[in-house]
């Protein structure tokens, strides 16, 4: 066995939908590979960092190849990032998409002035009601 024949990690997502995208590009670009690890944070995105993210794999032979056609296409890792709830201590992951792409909803940036007022009534009225935190960015859905 040729040693440009073996399979490599070429890098590790924290965001699924990421690493499809990298993926993508490189076989549009004519480079075979395949991700793996993706299934096991599917079932359950708490154990993204247990497994160490998704995992691009590559042959060794195209090593050179693909990081010249991300270069050229910019750093996609600025997008692949964490937010750490401050009451839990643990990663946010979006309960919609398992994706890791969710910014914190400040309460008062809220473009529709109309929006903090009806919040505001519903808190009066039912004071149990808590409002989202978390907006993922990926699916756009609001959550807790």
């Amino acid at each position: 066995m040729n040693t440009e024949d073996n399979i490599i990690t070429f890098e590790s997502y924290y965001d699924p939908m990421l690493a499809h995208i990298v993926r993508t590009r490189l076989e549009a670009n004519g480079i075979p590979c395949f991700l793996a690890d993706e299934n096991i944070i599917g079932a359950n995105p708490l154990y993204n960092t247990a497994v160490g993210g998704v995992k691009l794999k590559i042959f060794e032979r195209d090593l050179q190849k693909c990081k010249d056609i991300l270069a050229s296409e910019g750093d996609l890792h600025e997008q692949d990032h964490f937010e750490i709830d401050n009451e839990s201590n643990t990663y946010v992951v979006c309960p919609y998409c398992a994706s890791n792409n969710v910014s914190q909803i400040v309460p008062g940036e809220s473009k529709e002035q109309w929006s903090d007022f009806l919040n505001s009534i519903v808190n009066l009225v039912n004071p149990l009601h808590t409002q989202n935190n978390w907006h993922c960015n990926n699916c756009q859905g609001d959550f807790e």
